[in-house]
This record gives C-alpha cells, sequence and structure tokens, in this order.
C-alpha cells in the first residue's frame, strides 16, 4: 500500500477557552516552551521542529468538556509522555491542574493518570518506563 502524497501538515493544535493567558502558562510549565504570541483572544507556544505548536483561542461561551465523555462532548485530548508518573501528576497539580481519574494500569499497557487543565480541558500523563 503507498503513502498519498500530504496536503499539509498539522501546524497547531488549538484548544478553546475563556482566557487564554492562564492556560498558555500552565502548558508553558508543563511542556517547558515558551510562550511566542500573546494577544487579547490568541495565545500560542514556540512550535518545536518535532510537531505543532499548542494554541490557546478565546470563546466567550466556552463549556470544559465532561470526563468520562460518553458522547462525543469529549472531542480531543492530548496525552503526554512522563518519565515518572507519580512526581509528574504532583507537578501538573501544583501548576493548577484537577485530576479527573486515579491511576489506571492495565497490565498490558503503560499506566496513565487523568487530569483537566485551568480551563477543564482533559489530558492523560502516561508513562512507557
Amino acid at each position: 500500500m503507498s503513502i498519498p502524497t500530504a496536503v499539509g501538515t498539522i501546524r497547531s493544535i488549538v484548544l478553546e477557552c475563556r482566557d487564554p493567558a492562564p492556560l498558555a502558562r500552565f502548558w508553558s510549565a508543563v511542556l517547558g516552551r515558551d510562550i511566542d504570541q500573546r494577544d487579547d483572544d490568541w495565545w500560542s507556544l514556540v512550535r518545536t521542529s518535532d510537531g505543532p505548536r499548542l494554541a490557546f483561542q478565546v470563546v466567550d461561551d466556552f463549556a470544559p468538556p465532561p470526563w468520562p465523555g460518553r458522547t462525543g462532548e469529549q472531542q480531543v485530548h492530548l496525552d503526554i509522555e512522563v518519565d515518572d508518573l507519580a512526581s509528574s501528576a504532583e507537578s501538573v497539580v501544583g501548576l493548577g491542574a484537577r485530576t479527573l481519574s486515579g491511576v489506571v494500569d492495565s497490565g498490558t499497557e503503560a499506566p496513565w493518570q487523568v487530569f483537566a487543565d485551568p480551563a477543564g480541558h482533559p489530558f492523560c500523563l502516561v508513562s512507557f518506563l
């Protein structure tokens, strides 16, 4: 099977929120990326050579998705690979994340834990070590 020619590449993953400033600061600290754009309704982190940038856009009537999403409300979440799940969990909570589930260890896959960022977007910390 041949791989089709790409039409483009992912430039940004955009998270909607009411206030992009604290969300950009949170994700900047979690991912270790500088903030490169700041204005009233759009903030973004520096794009790295290995992937898209993360951006934050104002939506006045934003409502965080429920967790767990059973009917499509979640739409998308980020999986963040970490070396040490326990210390990383402590770090993100210290930065303003809220715990949504305890550690899940399926026995065959890497353990993970679910959190919500300060705007309520669910994300997972996962450790393959």
